[in-house]
């Protein structure tokens, strides 16, 4: 009940619970990656095979990719369903996510205590034991988590649907930073009300063309040669998205 981990949040969702979020009044945004995706992968390369389940197939220009389009709740300050007593006022309904907190659902994440914003003595010998040799004792949590990843699968074809709703054809580069889409609430809160959560989760390929964004020169220089569709963030001005670049800008 420290109520660290309930301020200045990007609180991944799912559709059920971005659907929840909006109705009580929050807003959301999407943070767009995209992945080159010239050939499938063997199903021995795991990660690979994670970033496949969780994105939906597309193109850019010439160029095959799968988007991953996550679904973020931001906000500074306390979390807006956090009491003054740091209560969870949602608690029975909270996001899969704050359930499965200090723990990670990407299973290609460790558990680093010091990168978490738990109080140092959360972790202390007299405190109850999280995990033992990077596995979680409580066995509820580690269901959620099961729960978290078949859900991300599941939502993964409804979000290109989302997307074109909402007009959201931009994405990063993958492993360089993420483009922010910030829909008005009411759009937002249409565009997942339309949606059939119950749909043939097989979806085919997107028919949007997905533009990708980077702050770095060479990466646009390769993409312009491999004839995706590309631009430069610095030739963005007057964008409809923010870029959360994780280099600095060349």
């Amino acid at each position: 009940m420290c109520g660290q981990c309930c301020h200045d949040l990007r609180l991944p969702l799912s559709l059920d619970e971005a659907l929840a979020w909006l109705t009580r009044g929050g807003t959301v945004q999407l943070f767009c990656e995209a992945i080159p995706w010239p050939d499938e992968p063997p199903a021995s390369h795991l990660q690979a095979q994670h970033k496949r389940r969780r994105s939906f197939a597309s193109n850019s220009a010439a160029l095959p990719v799968r988007v991953i389009a996550t679904i973020v709740a931001t906000y500074d300050g306390p979390c807006p369903n956090l009491g003054a007593d740091m209560r969870c006022g949602i608690y029975d309904a909270r996001p899969r996510v704050c359930r499965i907190y200090p723990a990670e659902s990407n299973p290609f994440i460790e558990l680093a205590p010091a990168s978490k914003a738990c109080p140092p003595d959360a972790w202390s010998q007299h405190k109850p034991v999280f995990s033992v040799a990077g596995k979680l004792v409580d066995a509820r949590i580690a269901q959620v988590i099961d729960e978290s990843r078949a859900v991300d699968a599941r939502d993964a074809s409804l979000k290109d649907r989302l997307c074109a709703l909402l007009r959201i054809d931009t994405a990063a580069l993958a492993n360089e930073g993420f483009a922010i889409h910030s829909p008005a609430r009411d759009d937002a809160l249409h565009a997942l009300q339309s949606l059939d959560m119950h749909a043939d989760r097989a979806a085919p390929e997107s028919a949007t063309q997905w533009r990708i964004v980077s702050n770095q020169r060479a990466t646009v220089d390769t993409l312009a040669s491999i004839g995706a569709l590309h631009a430069h963030t610095s030739d963005c001005p007057n964008a409809a998205f923010e870029y959360l670049g994780f280099n600095a800008a060349t």
